[in-house]
């Protein structure tokens, strides 16, 4: 719930900021600016909550930590580049992908009750899927719009 609060309030205030300062709402610098900080806000959850993480994960891939803490670098990677305008197109192409390959994590997660703050099995269960499986397509509709589609 908390990305998708950063999201569209960054996304609202970059708006408005735009308006004030340039007379014209940048929407598409504004919806990447928006991506961005909530890449940078979701990514100090993997290594904050890395043990909590880690529990997504299959349990024969070795070296956890390290994967859970390459995913956050590459969150952090990925919101500068949606807001270099020479790397924003394959920033984003790369980006949707990243979004596709970590719901099946995000699925396992609910199936197990996985708590990523308390990395225990206490978690809301699949009714967490409810709202996790739309804000994942709203994540990867919202990169394609913003880095892809309007770029061009």
């Amino acid at each position: 719930m908390k990305p998708l609060f950063v999201l569209l309030g960054v996304f609202g205030l970059s708006c408005l900021l735009t308006w004030f300062s340039g007379g014209q709402v940048a929407l598409l610098l504004s919806g990447r600016i928006a991506m961005a900080a909530m890449l940078a806000f979701t990514s100090v959850a993997h290594f904050v909550f890395w043990r909590g993480m880690a529990l997504m994960l299959p349990k024969a891939l070795p070296n956890k930590k390290a994967i859970v803490y390459g995913t956050g670098v590459l969150e952090v990677i990925a919101g500068i580049g949606l807001l270099i305008p020479a790397a924003t197109n394959i920033t984003a192409i790369l980006l949707v992908a990243f979004f596709v390959l970590i719901l099946p994590g995000n699925i396992k997660a609910a199936r197990e009750h996985i708590n990523l703050e308390r990395a225990d099995y206490t978690g809301n269960g699949l009714s967490y899927l409810w709202f996790r499986v739309p804000l994942q397509v709203l994540f990867i509709t919202w990169t394609w719009y913003f880095g892809i589609y309007l770029a061009y």
